[in-house]
């Protein structure tokens, strides 16, 4: 009876119901991520591992940078086109992203083709580290496409829509050329399958985008955001989501820099096991941001408040016993991918019990962005890239994996801490579990 009521509650509740199908969908991408990574460490040299997660690591960093924050500031937007009742106007704002976007993509493949091809391969001491991140370049405005459309998906209203894309069909392309590279004895151009399926995502999620936009009623725009305009309220939040991913990438960066690919590789798993904890943490923020901005734009801080305290209680009550267990078979889950990639247990246990602490700060990254203070948060998140950085340089080459972990926990901790400290003293609103 009582797993009744509770099951009752959450279909009556759409905060609840909508947290908990995307949770589902997002830990059924989890799974499907962790079965494919097993079959790479499995049946993959961890060499080619280690350069499938550099080039990986060159997507998420730069390609934050060509979007411009678009895939966040879409859902601002949408906010406050919301509360206007003219969501006719987000064809317009998308097709002005669109446009920067293709800019921005054309000037860094140009960035990469100026600069000279033994510097990036002696900095890296591989000679093949050049010609994988000009492929990376040349695919950069697909894979912007293929994010930013994700989102448009969220923006729509269509959020099954979008996180079957995020977690599911995003995995499709690269997990079917992998089965075929690896039937045909070709391991080696997995790289090559990777950053080709962003070009078979961007169109497949293109058609899907015009297909909810002719479903979308004209009516009279109230608001005509200018080119400029959607650049100025983005940037700062592309800032923002770059120091996130650098965040997240330096540790990367400089274990190939001074370790190796198979010492990537290693580190890399622990860091996918580790965004079990971290999905958590994304799936209620993805469900409250546009929420948040259009509660705070109508100044409805009972309900601003009420939202965030059941975010927070959440992102914690879920992420709790699922650490309890990650750290308890710690070794047993490692040891899937083979036995070698047990050397990431330390690693692993900080990062995913660092997670866990941060999961305490609720929605404190996304509310600064979702309530018109981008540019406070971007000077926290490149504060703590600072930090991450230092670290990075200083214990990676001492204590490789573990002072990567160590690097990524402190920075991570710190943005959340300085965050939660002015969002309260700003406007009196205490993100913090209690």
């Amino acid at each position: 009876m009582k797993a009744k009521a509770i099951f009752e509650r959450i279909s009556q509740n759409s905060f609840l119901k909508q947290s908990f199908f995307t949770l589902f969908l997002r830990v059924s991408g989890a799974f499907l991520l962790f079965g494919f990574t097993v079959f790479l460490t499995k049946f993959f040299s961890a060499k080619t591992v280690g350069q499938y997660d550099f080039v990986r690591t060159f997507l998420l960093v730069v390609g934050s940078i060509c979007l411009l924050g678009f895939d966040q500031s879409i859902l601002y937007f949408k906010g406050k086109l919301a509360s206007q009742n003219a969501l006719e106007e987000v064809k317009v704002i998308y097709a002005k992203m669109i446009a920067m976007l293709f800019f921005t993509s054309l000037a860094t493949l140009i960035i990469v083709l100026i600069i000279d091809k033994e510097t990036i391969n002696d900095y890296f001491s591989d000679p093949e580290v050049y010609s994988i991140i000009l492929k990376a370049s040349v695919t950069l405005f697909f894979y912007g496409i293929s994010v930013l459309n994700t989102e448009i998906f969220r923006a729509l209203d269509k959020l099954y829509v979008a996180e079957l894309f995020r977690n599911i069909i995003k995995y499709v392309p690269l997990i079917l050329g992998s089965f075929a590279l690896f039937y045909y004895k070709k391991e080696t151009y997995l790289v090559d399958v990777f950053l080709i399926g962003f070009v078979v995502l961007s169109i497949v999620s293109t058609f899907f985008v015009f297909v909810f936009f002719s479903k979308i009623s004209a009516i009279k725009r109230t608001e005509n955001f200018s080119t400029k305009e959607i650049f100025v309220k983005s940037y700062p939040i592309a800032i923002s989501g770059m120091a996130l991913f650098l965040l997240m990438s330096f540790d990367i960066l400089f274990l190939k820099k001074y370790w190796n690919d198979e010492t990537v590789a290693f580190y890399s798993v622990g860091v996918k096991i580790m965004t079990i904890v971290s999905i958590i943490i994304v799936t209620v923020n993805i469900t409250v941001s546009a929420k948040i901005s259009e509660h705070f734009s109508g100044q409805n801080k009972a309900e601003l408040v009420r939202i965030l305290k059941n975010s927070a209680r959440a992102i914690f009550g879920i992420t709790f016993p699922v650490i309890l267990i990650l750290s308890f078979f710690s070794e047993h889950i490692l040891s899937f991918f083979g036995n070698q990639y047990i050397a990431a247990k330390q690693a692993f246990l900080i990062l995913i019990i660092g997670q866990g602490i941060c999961s305490a700060f609720g929605s404190a990254s996304v509310y600064l962005n979702m309530t018109g203070r981008q540019q406070i948060f971007q000077i926290i998140l490149l504060s703590a890239v600072i930090l991450n950085f230092g670290l990075n340089r200083y214990l990676i080459p001492i204590y490789g994996m573990n002072g990567a972990a160590v690097a990524f926990v402190s920075s991570t901790f710190f943005w959340n801490c300085i965050s939660a400290i002015i969002i309260y003293r700003k406007d009196k609103v205490n993100i913090i579990l209690h």
